[in-house]
């Protein structure tokens, strides 16, 4: 394509991923050469009600958009890069790598509280196999629980317990005292009533809240009156969501986070990363010249490299998580068993030079030590 014409980028509909789309449109684009997003629905948009692990695949949030981009409807397309596939369409490459956001989880709940300070068998809510493992293999008390949805809609649903039960309560409230002050104006319609049979200056008398409900409804920030209608099947003590995700989508100032240790909790192999793919020449050299971000880029290539090597796709509690440190690259990887009972991990620097050639080395290492048959051992239960 011309380079000098508008490049149409296509990006799934959901808020996180708009904003994450319009973080490229404004690194790309110029008045000369603006960019115009394209919204796609993927076949992970449609299903909403299986986990990501249940569709099959990894990808399921990919495929629609790349496909647009194949046919010439699009330019590019822009992806959270945990989702892709480490094997493409012929054509298609990574044109674009951005400079990633953090890498990690964070267990998200009301008052920010500590992993470590959750009460016994806390209800916990999370989408992902890796995480559902990681969780037991740290507390094995805990009650796990699948949730799926937008950052906002699992935010909604960890808040709308306690506050539809404050709403009921202070409707109740209201109720009351409008019930009291009909009963008293029936018994003393002329007011007539003195001060000590009416107790008026009983502080105790006092109204329990000093807000009304409406008041109350007002003072509440955007995504906590939304939890006011989010139906929920169970009621959460915590969610586990991505710290990038949960930054991109703005809603982090509104609830309590605490920040999971790396080291326990690896991250999915390129989480927080944002990357564009595309066919022509043209656009590549584009992207690659106002996105690309090489340490980046290096990272994430080793964290897929040990995911293709070991084949885990999103059917395997498995995590990836690699560091740039001047001419090499720390590389940790632990894969679970679906339950949190069995682990393989393990650490390693390797040399930028080689970086991907040495994570093969390193996956063949850790598919010895029992990696591979923890794998295979999830993909059959997700087969069954």
């Amino acid at each position: 394509m011309s380079t000098d014409r508008t490049l149409r980028l296509a990006t799934r509909g959901s808020d996180l991923a708009m904003r994450q789309a319009t973080l490229v449109q404004e690194r790309v684009g110029t008045r000369r050469r603006p960019v115009e997003l394209i919204e796609i629905e993927t076949e992970g948009d449609r299903i909403q009600d299986e986990l990501i692990a249940d569709l099959g695949r990894i990808g399921a949030f990919v495929h629609a958009l790349d496909q647009e981009v194949a046919d010439g409807d699009c330019d590019a397309a822009v992806h959270s890069m945990k989702d892709m596939p480490t094997e493409f369409a012929e054509g298609m490459v990574v044109a674009a790598v951005s400079e990633r956001a953090a890498a990690g989880d964070l267990l998200v709940t009301e008052d920010g509280k500590a992993f470590e300070d959750l009460r016994e068998g806390a209800v916990v809510g999370t989408s992902s196999l890796r995480r559902t493992a990681q969780l037991l293999h740290a507390r094995p008390d805990l009650d796990v629980r699948p949730l799926r949805g937008n950052v906002d809609t699992r935010i909604e649903k960890l808040l709308a317990p306690r506050l539809q039960r404050e709403h009921e309560r202070r409707m109740d409230t209201d109720e009351e005292a409008q019930s009291t002050e009909m009963r008293d104006y029936n018994i003393d319609p002329e007011g007539v009533l003195d001060d000590e049979n009416a107790d008026l200056d009983d502080p105790d008398d006092d109204d329990e809240f000093e807000q009304s409900v409406d008041e109350w409804f007002e003072s509440l920030s955007e995504v906590e009156r939304a939890a006011m209608g989010q139906e929920y099947d169970h009621e959460y003590d915590a969610l586990v969501l991505a710290e990038a995700g949960l930054e991109r989508s703005g809603l982090r100032h509104h609830i309590g986070t605490s920040r999971l240790p790396k080291d326990k909790f690896v991250p999915a192999p390129a989480q927080g990363a944002i990357a564009v793919t595309a066919t022509d020449e043209d656009v590549i050299k584009r992207l690659q010249q106002n996105l690309d971000h090489a340490p980046t880029r290096v990272a994430v290539t080793v964290e897929r490299t040990v995911l293709s090597e070991l084949g885990g796709g999103c059917v395997a509690p498995l995590g990836v998580h690699a560091t740039v440190q001047g001419n090499s690259v720390n590389v940790r990887a632990q894969v679970l068993s679906t339950d949190g009972t069995e682990v393989v991990e393990g650490t390693r620097d390797l040399p930028i030079e080689t970086h991907a050639e040495a994570a093969a080395e390193f996956a063949a290492d850790l598919a010895e030590r029992g990696a591979d048959d923890l794998i295979a051992a999830a993909a059959a239960e997700t087969d069954e």
